[in-house]
């Protein structure tokens, strides 16, 4: 494989139970930030040792902002703070990447595999894509797919890896956390470190040929809001609709648009 591409988040990474964690200005984040550039730099390493010879990372936490540049490998890029573009925390992906990979992922609205679990913001209740209730991993493999890029690996709470591997069970994953309520039941860091860059060195062997997973021929999106207002100001965007007081629709034939919404409106 000549080139890897890696999104990583937070609310997945080894350990992580509460949102003050995930701050950038927060005494706790910087363990995480720096468990996140660990759990990075392993699938980064991984891919060194396989023989890919560019890495793309995209930082997609926050304020893009949290993993250290300084520890991933020479030939890797790391894109830091946003586009502003529909790609998002894709940002960078096209069709020369022969392979993509998810790390410290989380559960989506609606779910509860993660005292952390969302879909973009805090500001939905769940983010329904032809009928199912969608997280960060779907929205992302489906944009990656859209370019013809396979998801190859995720790593993050137990109940999204169950998720990925009903998408798609060749995906190669790896639990380090289980979410009970609004704790979080992790494994050793240090083992979900190793872990991750020994899934990632199969992965990557495993991606010679593979292709991503077939895109639905088209989408029906909804939006649940938890304040009414944010349904109203999403039924303004061209084909759009207001279903309810707190939900908003919108029906498109290709992944862009729907993800051009899902930016806008989201």
């Amino acid at each position: 494989m000549k080139k890897l591409y890696i999104s990583a988040d937070i609310e997945g990474v080894c350990g992580i139970a509460d949102w003050k964690e995930t701050e950038l200005e927060d005494a706790q984040g910087a363990y995480f930030r720096a468990q996140m550039t660990r759990e990075v730099q392993a699938a980064c390493e991984a891919a060194v040792e396989a023989g890919v010879a560019e890495i793309f990372v995209k930082d997609a936490h926050s304020s893009g902002r949290n993993i250290d540049p300084a520890a991933l490998p020479d030939n890797a890029k790391l894109m830091r703070a946003w586009t502003r573009d529909p790609w998002s925390m894709m940002a960078g992906i096209d069709p020369s990447f022969g392979a993509a990979m998810l790390i410290g992922y989380h559960s989506g609205s609606g779910s509860n595999g993660n005292p952390l679990a969302h879909t973009m913001s805090t500001n939905n209740v769940r983010v329904l894509i032809n009928g199912v209730e969608s997280s960060e991993f779907l929205m992302n493999t489906y944009s990656a797919a859209s370019v013809g890029v396979p998801v190859v690996l995720v790593a993050g709470d137990s109940q999204l890896c169950a998720s990925a591997k009903s998408l798609d069970p060749r995906i190669a994953t790896i639990a380090v956390n289980e979410g009970i309520g609004n704790a979080s039941v992790s494994i050793n860091p240090r083992v979900a470190v190793r872990r991750i860059r020994e899934e990632a060195a199969k992965a990557i062997r495993a991606a010679e040929g593979s292709k991503p997973i077939a895109l639905p021929p088209g989408f029906e999106l909804v939006i649940e809001f938890r304040q009414h207002y944010m349904a109203y100001r999403g039924s303004f965007y061209p084909g759009a609709k207001q279903l309810s007081p707190l939900a908003v629709g919108f029906t498109c034939a290709t992944w862009f648009e729907a993800l051009t919404f899902i930016f806008w409106v989201l």
